[in-house]
């Protein structure tokens, strides 16, 4: 107490316990505010159930039974920032004479007959903050597997990794990749 006096020789003790009082719990808050920022950014995120789709894709028709690849629907993922969603048109392609009876692909006619496209809902997602690219990815030869899970057996698509930091970044490790932070964070 001796040093804030001759630091501060007009604080009252009493002005330096309300002082003290009102930070204390302030930075105690904050810093465990931060510490589970962190812990949830660092140590893992949440991987979420399937959602629902607009139309039931069965991933273990098409990249399983069929064997298709993943670049022949989801073009440009070996060039271009993101992987793509198939347009109506590509799948009308091979539905315009595949499976034509079958309910799921009446739903796609549809859309391809009203020229509207599918509202799909996004199952991989990373923060708005991070840019991912997968053309430097597949060009490093890592599996779609890798992060995307056993695709080919799967009837919906799910999250199977948590895609949060620490995950790319013990990914990053294991490859020799780099860890810049400026390699992801825009």
């Amino acid at each position: 107490m001796e040093y804030l006096r001759v630091l501060l020789p007009r604080v009252t003790r009493m002005q330096a316990a309300i002082v003290v009082a009102a930070t204390v719990p302030v930075v105690l808050a904050g810093g465990g505010v931060l510490a589970a920022l962190l812990f949830l950014m660092a140590a893992g995120g949440t991987v979420t159930p399937a959602p629902t789709q607009p139309i039931a894709f069965d991933h273990s028709v098409h990249a399983g039974q069929a064997g298709i690849a993943c670049e022949f629907c989801h073009r440009g993922v070996d060039t271009q920032a993101a992987a793509t969603i198939p347009s109506v048109e590509q799948c009308m392609f091979c539905h315009a004479a595949v499976a034509a009876d079958k309910p799921q692909i009446q739903l796609l006619q549809a859309h391809w007959e009203t020229n509207t496209p599918i509202n799909w809902t996004r199952v991989h997602r990373v923060p708005d903050h991070v840019r991912f690219v997968h053309a430097p990815h597949v060009q490093a030869g890592l599996e779609c597997s890798t992060c995307h899970g056993d695709i080919a057996s799967m009837t919906e698509v799910r999250q199977v990794r948590s895609l949060a930091m620490g995950d790319c970044q013990d990914c990053h490790r294991e490859s020799a990749a780099p860890l810049d932070c400026a390699t992801c964070h825009k």
